[in-house]
C-alpha cells in the first residue's frame, strides 16, 4: 500500500467521486455530448474541480482534468493527492494521454486514479499504470551540461 492510498480515505474517496460526478454535469459538451468531470484532492486536504469545455474549434477545448489542475493551481497548491475522473458510457473513461502528462507533472507515479460514473467508482488504479515510465520534473533536477 503506497502513503498516497494510506491518505485516501474512504471518506476522501466518496468525496472525490461525487466532486467529479457533479463536475461532470456541468460539463460544456454541445458537439460532443461527452461530458466529464474530474476532481484533485490537494496536499492541504483541499478538493478542487473540473469539467471539460468545448469549443467549436476542436482543439481549444478543455479536458475535466486539466481544469481541475487549474483551479488547484489558482487555489495556491501544487500536489496532487488522489484524482477521481467522471464520465458516461459502457467504456471506462480514463484521463487522456495529454491529462496523463498533465497529472505527472503535479503527482507521484503511485497516485491513485479513480475511474468512476454517476453511479459510483468503476475502477481504481495509479499513475504509474496509466502513465508508465512517464517523463516528470524530477527528470529535470539534474539539468547539467553535456
Amino acid at each position: 500500500m503506497s502513503k498516497n492510498d494510506k491518505e485516501l480515505s474512504v471518506q476522501n474517496q466518496s468525496a472525490l467521486i461525487d466532486a467529479a460526478n457533479a463536475a461532470m454535469d456541468k460539463a460544456y459538451a454541445p458537439y460532443s455530448n461527452f461530458h466529464v468531470g474530474a476532481a484533485i484532492l490537494a496536499a492541504d486536504g483541499t478538493i478542487h474541480s473540473g469539467c471539460n469545455v468545448e469549443n467549436a474549434a476542436y482543439p481549444v477545448g478543455n479536458c475535466a482534468e486539466a481544469s481541475a489542475i487549474s483551479a488547484m493551481v489558482l487555489a495556491g497548491q501544487s500536489k496532487i493527492l488522489a484524482i477521481a475522473v467522471a464520465g458516461e458510457g459502457d467504456e471506462l473513461c480514463t484521463p487522456c494521454g495529454g491529462c496523463r502528462q498533465r497529472i505527472r507533472e503535479f503527482a507521484e507515479p503511485e497516485t491513485p486514479i479513480l475511474i468512476c460514473h454517476p453511479e459510483g467508482l468503476r475502477h481504481k488504479t495509479t499513475l504509474a499504470e496509466l502513465l508508465p515510465l512517464s517523463f516528470g520534473p524530477d527528470n529535470l533536477s539534474s539539468t547539467s551540461p553535456i
